[in-house]
């Protein structure tokens, strides 16, 4: 059976912005081909903060997303919080997730908290509240975030992500008896994603 892979990072706007068509891309999907959900690690852990040419560039792609997409982003973010350019936690959070079958309801929480409610997912303290959100054991959530493996399958799957033809995030690719073919993102037509998809099964 063919699979889709989708190629993402929790904190990437762009990944934000096509949620809601992506969404129905899946449903229509339905049980065509196995999807699966792959994180691509934007920027490595850090404790330094954001550069601010790096601030005022992520500003200006949150308003051209809203723009083009209309996806709702809470610019408070960048006054209230204080962000670094620092993903992998989050990366990890929705890793630890997968492992008990709740991958797709942290990535939309990390999501929610990010671009809705000015959290900060670089920060293990959101992502320890967003954990007990959706109904994992925090002391637990806290062991794994924190683990060796979860470390080794993030580092894995990174570099997994970048053997597959891909040019940055949200990525979408096929893969049918060991060919690899990259499906482009029409972050507002799902059909026309749809029908390229269903071209390579």
């Amino acid at each position: 059976m063919a699979r889709l892979i989708y190629v993402y990072d929790p904190m990437c706007s762009w990944c934000w912005g096509y949620r809601e068509t992506w969404l129905k891309l899946q449903a229509a999907l339905g049980d065509k081909l196995a999807i699966e959900y792959r994180v691509g690690g934007l920027a490595p852990d850090s404790d330094e903060p954001m550069p601010i040419d790096m601030q005022q560039f992520l500003q200006q792609t949150w308003l051209r997303i809203e723009q083009q997409l209309g996806t709702p982003f809470n610019h408070e973010f960048w006054h209230t919080a204080k962000p670094r350019r620092s993903t992998y936690q989050a990366c990890r959070a929705v890793i630890v997730a997968r492992q008990h079958e709740k991958e797709q309801e942290m990535l939309y929480a990390i999501q929610k908290a990010y671009y809705l409610n000015a959290q900060n997912p670089s920060d293990i303290s959101t992502l320890v509240l967003l954990a007990e959100q959706i109904g994992l054991e925090k002391s637990t959530f806290i062991k794994e975030i924190e683990s060796e493996n979860i470390h080794s399958l993030l580092m894995a799957e990174i570099n997994q992500a970048r053997s597959l033809p891909i040019q940055g995030f949200p990525s979408l690719v096929i893969e049918n008896k060991g060919n690899y073919h990259a499906i482009p993102v029409n972050y507002l037509d799902w059909e026309s994603t749809y029908q390229q998809i269903v071209s390579h099964i």
